[in-house]
């Protein structure tokens, strides 16, 4: 059988459709990836085929805001999220996506909930497509946009138009009953997919080890677009300052190919490492401190790992309210925060066994989700019945 996944050219998109992407690779079937340039590497890591198209992520932000006056990024307007994930992204790479998917020949589409040019690919093609959720649910009025900015695209060239989204024939959630299925109105098949803390390629040695933890550890990261280097060691300086300082250490990361030593911090508690697989930065993690990226916030819960979710924008605030509601950590407001504020955040994550056995009990309802093998055969067994 031939797989193709569909993403966003961004790693916090990509990463979530690995353990599926793999499990598909396992069973000896053939997996593509349709995306921009900017996951060349880790789609050429995995031993993926790669079709490239599309503009760059930055060149997405760059054109949406063109057009709206707003920033995608801030994830406030639903106009401009629409116009990045619907209107940017299909006009500067729809039909070269399209095209190459025409010439793969796919028999099975997989796009991430945002991906709108796997949508686009799976209708021009009439090929099944399965959509993975991405987190604890999208605003109603930011589906809606999307699928209404995309809507035109569709109907200038004869494909059926997707009235809702998902608008796939499966539905594969990742997110765990405590933190709130997605609630998109959908006629997809709802089934359940299992997520992880993302891991490198099997035998994959290019990142440094993480270093045991002398004291408690909290990881401090926030994805791989938001954590420029300046953030970051504000961020780590608001930690580690003040009258009454945490007694633990910090464990930091930046953007993805930015050296870590760059970073400028003032504490002698904290090791940066470059950017990594999370699941290696979990190791001996008591705590998390991150942004609320869908990838991020549930690859830490399946590892048990209480949170607190800064958000930086797009989805995050959704994520930061739903581990606030299950209990598992603290979501905190988006935009500046005082320095106490977040130091009490952490101390009270890493002091008040609620949040860590709340987190453990969200870990559990992951542990029992489907299994990305089991979620490969049972749609590999679909496709053969129709």
């Amino acid at each position: 059988m031939r797989v193709l996944f569909s993403s966003v050219p961004s790693q916090g998109h990509f990463y979530p459709l690995l353990p599926l992407a793999r499990a598909f690779a396992r069973r000896g079937d053939q997996v593509a990836v349709l995306s921009g340039a900017a996951l060349a590497a880790d789609i050429a890591a995995e031993g993926f085929e790669f079709l490239r198209a599309g503009a760059s992520a930055e060149e997405l932000f760059a054109e949406a805001a063109r057009r709206t006056g707003a920033d995608a990024g801030a994830g406030a307007s639903p106009a401009a999220v629409a116009e990045f994930f619907a209107g940017a992204r299909l006009d500067l790479g729809g039909d070269a996506a399209l095209d190459a998917a025409r010439a793969w020949q796919p028999d099975l589409i997989v796009n991430e909930m945002f991906d709108l040019v796997g949508v686009f690919a799976a209708a021009g093609l009439d090929v099944p497509l399965a959509t993975v959720s991405t987190g604890p649910g999208v605003p109603p009025e930011f589906l809606g946009a999307i699928a209404a900015n995309a809507a035109p695209r569709f109907e200038t060239r004869g494909f059926p138009v997707p009235t809702a989204l998902p608008a796939g024939r499966w539905l594969l959630e990742t997110c765990p009953p405590d933190l709130g299925a997605s609630q998109a109105p959908t006629s997809a098949q709802r089934w359940t997919l299992r997520p992880e803390a993302h891991r490198g390629p099997a035998g994959d040695t290019t990142s440094p080890p993480v270093p045991a933890p002398r004291r408690p550890r909290v990881l401090v990261t926030l994805g791989s677009h938001f954590a420029a280097p300046d953030v970051v060691g504000r961020l780590l300086d608001d930690l580690t300052g003040g009258d009454d300082p945490l007694d633990v250490e910090f464990l930091a990361t930046t953007l993805p190919g930015t050296d870590a030593t760059a970073v400028p911090h003032k504490s002698e508690h904290v090791t940066l490492l470059p950017f990594q697989p999370l699941s290696r930065l979990l190791t001996g993690a008591a705590a998390a401190l991150i942004h609320g990226g869908a990838g991020t916030t549930l690859g830490s819960l399946a590892e048990g790992v209480p949170l607190v979710v800064w958000p930086q924008g797009a989805d995050q605030p959704v994520q930061a309210a739903a581990v606030g509601h299950a209990g598992a950590g603290i979501g905190l407001a988006s935009g500046p925060v005082d320095p106490q504020a977040l130091r009490d955040a952490v101390r009270s994550v890493l002091t008040d066994p609620a949040y860590a056995g709340a987190a453990r009990r969200v870990q559990q309802q992951i542990a029992a989700m489907t299994a990305p093998d089991q979620v490969a055969a049972d749609l590999a067994e679909a496709l053969t019945e129709h």
